[in-house]
């Protein structure tokens, strides 16, 4: 079992741990009791997720909501949904909400305990790998809405993250690569992530991708505490993304629209992630912002990991680009981009020619 923190800059209230191991899940509520003082909790999972771990979580003062699975379903009628469970049972400000699932299930938990009543606690317990290595962590929590990803939303971090790593046996490939296209966007924003201290994910990931595939306990452990503290250093300094935060959305400017244009349906988050990376650099190397041998090297390592970097259709240029434009990420009216700069470092461009964000597509 490893533990590390989140420390959040100015604001000790909102610091946390994140217990990362396996099995875990076991003594879920022994962790949950030290970092809250809840007497009652809602456990918001769907179908998939409580088949396979709902008989662990279950106590005398738990609640269950048991929603739909899927990224279509990440919106505000299945919000009001949430908030309605809480008012049925008398959730009190004092009780907290637990998220069980991926990022789809804590976005959505964690936004409903924003609301409810001001606010009241949550814990995330997340079960993939993408929420284990990026959307537990850091306090972000929204819905989708009909004119982008992630437009309703807040600010609220959980009490306390734990990641069992045995979850991770019940993913099938494709879930299992789409947490690795987040994992490959540390090691892509590594340097910029933590100026002061050298991971070496970029590296370990090339020494260490069969041991990945075949979820080595002790591998997975240490990738999963990476990529926490390269999210924490950052979002230690940035906790709302008034700056260095938006370099967490490296190759998401692109996805979030490739998301969109196909309602949520034709690639998972992680896919469009990946083929938002390529196209972003692809779009670096036209700029000569980087070199090509760094171009080759990180195009090797999304194809090593067999990771999603084409399109399987031919889109509407324009239709993408006015998509691209409704993503919350616009700052005066200008798209955000986060552009790769050097092996393991990018930087945040405030305006880029159409013309040239086209040529990434």
């Amino acid at each position: 079992m490893i533990t590390t923190e989140v420390k959040i800059k100015e604001k000790k209230a909102s610091s946390y741990p994140i217990i990362i191991g396996e099995g875990v899940l076991n003594n879920a509520y022994d962790y949950i009791k030290q970092y809250t003082k809840a007497n009652r909790y809602l456990l918001v999972t769907n179908t998939t997720v409580f088949k396979l771990y709902g008989d662990k979580l279950k106590s005398d003062n738990t609640e269950f909501i048991i929603l739909p699975d899927g990224e279509k379903y990440k919106n505000m009628e299945t919000l009001l949904k949430i908030t309605d469970k809480a008012l049925q049972i008398q959730l009190e400000r004092k009780d907290a909400v637990i998220a069980l699932g991926g990022g789809v299930i804590g976005d959505m938990a964690g936004f409903a305990a924003s609301i409810y009543q001001r606010g009241i606690d949550f814990i995330q317990i997340p079960t993939t790998l993408l929420a284990q290595v990026d959307s537990s962590v850091g306090g972000k929590v929204a819905v989708n809405c009909t004119f982008g990803k992630n437009m309703l939303g807040a600010f609220h971090q959980p009490k306390l993250v734990l990641a069992d790593t045995n979850t991770l046996d019940t993913l099938d490939l494709r879930q299992f690569k789409t947490g690795l296209s987040e994992v490959l966007k540390y090691a892509f924003i590594e340097k910029t992530c933590a100026p002061d201290k050298d991971y070496h994910l970029f590296e370990f990931l090339q020494k260490n991708r069969n041991e990945i595939f075949n979820k080595d306990r002790n591998t997975l452990e240490k990738l999963i505490k990476i990529c926490c503290e390269l999210k924490s250093s950052v979002v230690n300094k940035d906790e709302t993304e008034k700056g260095i935060r938006a370099i967490l959305n490296f190759g998401h400017t692109y996805a979030h629209a490739i998301e969109k244009i196909t309602n949520y349906e034709k690639y998972t988050h992680g896919e469009a992630v990946s083929i938002g990376m390529k196209f972003i650099f692809d779009l670096a190397l036209g700029l000569n912002k980087i070199s090509k041998d760094y171009y080759n090297e990180a195009i090797k390592l999304l194809n090593d990991y067999e990771l999603i970097t084409t399109l399987d259709f031919k889109p509407n240029k324009e239709e993408f680009y006015e998509t691209m434009k409704s993503d919350k990420k616009v700052k005066d009216k200008n798209m955000v981009f986060i552009m790769p700069k050097s092996k393991k470092e990018a930087e945040i461009l405030n305006n880029c020619d159409k013309n040239h964000v086209l040529r990434g597509i």
